[in-house]
């Protein structure tokens, strides 16, 4: 199985990504723009991992403790990208979040798994591939208390990308 940790957003944060990634659609040649249920924030991707490593990811996910946390998405911006730039809603990358996911990381470091060593940037993706001539823009503050991370799985069902919550570790002891 391909597996990341997420949190996921309510019904309406999501319906604020989309109206930014409509109208990112609607200011680009050429794009693939996220599916709506696709939508999440990446705290750790895992890639493929079988049901051993997905055992140790749970066991991981549960030694986890932290307060909620402010989500809180701030700007419309891009990774360049030959062929086309991945297109994204920009997070604010305050303590408690950093801390959640340095932490997460960090347990599953020492667990055995591989992870990217980038510098954690918070972001949502709005597209993929995008062709525009606009440029990243800053919007009206908007966001979410987040108190659940998921454990997530992505396959290609019916040649869709879908993602599908298997697992999740709440704040609530």
């Amino acid at each position: 199985m391909r597996l990341f940790i997420a949190i996921n957003f309510n019904s309406d944060t999501r319906s604020r990504l989309l109206a930014l990634r409509d109208e990112l659609r609607s200011r680009s040649k050429y794009g693939n723009f996220s599916k709506p249920e696709n939508m999440h924030l990446t705290l750790a991707f895992l890639g493929e991992c079988d049901a051993k490593q997905t055992t140790i990811i749970k066991a991981a996910m549960d030694t986890i403790c932290f307060d909620p946390l402010s989500i809180n998405i701030e700007s419309v911006g891009r990774f360049r990208r030959d062929g086309g730039d991945i297109w994204w809603a920009g997070v604010n990358a305050n303590k408690p979040l950093l801390d959640l996911q340095r932490n997460l990381t960090e347990k599953l470091i020492h667990a055995g798994f591989m992870l990217d060593k980038r510098k954690y940037s918070p972001h949502i993706t709005l597209g993929r591939e995008v062709v525009t001539d606009t440029m990243p823009w800053l919007i009206e503050p908007f966001g979410e208390p987040a108190g659940k991370i998921d454990l997530m799985k992505s396959e290609r069902i019916g040649g869709k990308l879908t993602y599908t919550a298997i697992y999740n570790k709440s704040n609530l002891f």
